[in-house]
């Protein structure tokens, strides 16, 4: 008696992709509503996902790990043809959009650690001279009302 081969399902239930990915059923939903990922509806309007959503999926939650924003996510998957399998050239190249973000926001973490150490206990609490909440008095400069620092500047 030979034995069949367990069928391949192309279309997944949002509880399956939701147990193979890792993430709730209603973060599948949410990613849907902000075009990150599309399903398709069977014939009694239930969602079905296509096999390759577990590796966007995947990719959403890499990047959502290392503080991408989700519309910079959506920008960088929307380059990607529909139905696209992400092969290492395509994932190299998505990724490297990532990097100078990335680079960015480790130079300014850095930062802010090797300037917190004089900072904690100093007591001055002043908005006009502390280098991490206001440095040089940049913010004197908008003048007056509520402003916060940017971390570009």
């Amino acid at each position: 008696m030979e034995k069949k081969s367990p069928r391949i399902k192309t279309l997944l239930t949002p509880g399956e992709v939701a147990r193979r990915s890792g993430v709730a059923v209603s973060a599948l939903h949410f990613y849907e509503s902000k075009g990150l990922i599309e399903s398709t509806r069977n014939e009694g309007n239930q969602r079905r996902y296509r096999r390759d959503v577990l590796r966007y999926v995947a990719i959403i939650k890499i990047a959502q790990r290392i503080g991408i924003p989700l519309s910079t996510i959506s920008d960088a998957l929307g380059v990607l043809p529909e139905g696209h399998n992400l092969s290492p050239k395509a994932w190299k190249q998505l990724s490297s959009q990532w990097r100078e973000e990335l680079d960015s926001r480790i130079h300014t973490l850095v930062a802010l650690r090797d300037q917190l150490d004089g900072c904690i206990g100093c007591g001055c609490l002043s908005h006009r001279d502390c280098p991490l909440r206001n440095p040089g008095d940049m913010l004197g400069e908008k003048g007056p009302g509520a402003h916060f620092p940017d971390d570009k500047e």
